[in-house]
């Protein structure tokens, strides 16, 4: 059999559907606060990964520097991509801000995490193992990173 034949595992299946659809996703915090560390950066991806697949839709990769994070996501077709991007939003927020109460000052931020705008651009002119390799060689920050808190405190 030629290789052009042989299966693609991006490419789906669905009743009346043959579909790969992916799409690389920007949030920033509002005001674009530095306020991700390591751990917040890793309990944020296991809740979008979470609420993706609540969608049907996959969290391929994720990533983040301290004032915004990335993500790649493959979805289905029946996935109104505004609707998903509202909800990795609005659980990842609501959530986050139980869980680093201490970290994330509500009066600073208006009552809001993320900035209510967001990047999204389809992947298909670019290969996805490009955006991929994007996405991996973001600045993670250190846990202790000390200047980060620093940055992202109130002013007096």
């Amino acid at each position: 059999m030629s290789p052009r034949w042989e299966p693609n595992p991006d490419i789906r299946r669905g009743r009346t559907v043959v579909h790969t659809l992916h799409a690389h996703l920007v949030f920033t915090p509002k005001y674009r606060r530095r306020v991700f560390d390591d751990a917040m950066l890793t309990r944020c991806e296991e809740i979008m990964r979470k609420v993706c697949e609540d969608f049907g839709a996959e969290l391929r990769e994720f990533n983040g520097e301290t004032d915004h994070v990335h993500l790649l996501v493959h979805y289905p077709p029946k996935v109104a991509l505004s609707r998903l991007v509202g909800s990795l939003k609005g659980v990842s927020a609501r959530l986050l801000r139980q869980e680093f109460t201490g970290r994330i000052n509500r009066a600073i931020m208006h009552g809001h995490f993320w900035s209510p705008s967001y990047f999204a651009a389809s992947c298909g002119g670019a290969p996805l193992s490009i955006i991929k390799e994007y996405i991996e060689q973001q600045k993670r920050p250190d846990l202790g990173d000390a200047a980060m808190r620093r940055r992202s405190a109130p002013p007096r």
